[in-house]
């Protein structure tokens, strides 16, 4: 499969592990093996809706006594600021989780499309008889997993549980295999 243009339009440039552009190796014919991997969600929207009330709520019941007196006013930025913290983050975690990772394996082809949370999109793709899958405990990540090939290596799954890796790298080789 010859490489498609670069940035700059020039045919037979190659191409980056990564590339940023349209998808160049879309294809019409279905992969073997395909899987999507997304972070899990703990909290949905409507209960962020509800922990935020009732977070609300609870620092409201505990400032009523001290109502217009310096005290109450001496807590109520202390209580919005926190309110402000916990919602933020709260927000940020929902938006993190808006990764996305898709495998795609066919016989001639392996590519992973990595969606970022701020939508940007990361492109990877290797030859399968090529690529190296490698599952090792590092010191400071247990069961990292890795793909190598086309001269770059990439890591798949971080956010999924050590478990869920050592799965995954299982459900990967096997498919490789039979690609």
């Amino acid at each position: 499969m010859s490489d498609p243009a670069d940035k700059n339009g020039k045919a037979g440039d190659p191409s980056p592990a990564f590339a940023v552009e349209d998808d160049p190796y879309a294809r019409a014919d279905a992969p073997s093996y395909r899987l999507t991997l997304q972070p899990h969600r703990s909290l949905s929207k409507e209960g962020v809706t509800w922990l935020m009330f009732l977070v609300t709520m609870g620092f409201v019941f505990s400032l009523i006594p001290f109502l217009g007196t310096p005290v109450g006013w001496g807590l109520l930025p202390f209580f919005c600021g926190t309110l402000w913290l916990l919602w933020a983050g709260l927000m940020r975690n929902y938006r993190d989780a808006d990764l996305r990772e898709v495998l795609s394996i066919w016989p001639d082809l392996i590519t992973v499309i990595r969606t970022e949370p701020n939508g940007e999109i990361k492109r990877w793709h290797a030859n399968p008889y090529w690529v190296d899958v490698a599952l090792e405990d590092t010191p400071k990540i247990e069961k990292y997993l890795t793909l190598k090939g086309n001269g770059r290596r990439i890591e798949l799954g971080a956010f999924l549980t050590p478990e869920a890796r050592a799965s995954l790298y299982d459900d990967i080789t096997r498919a490789l295999r039979s690609a």
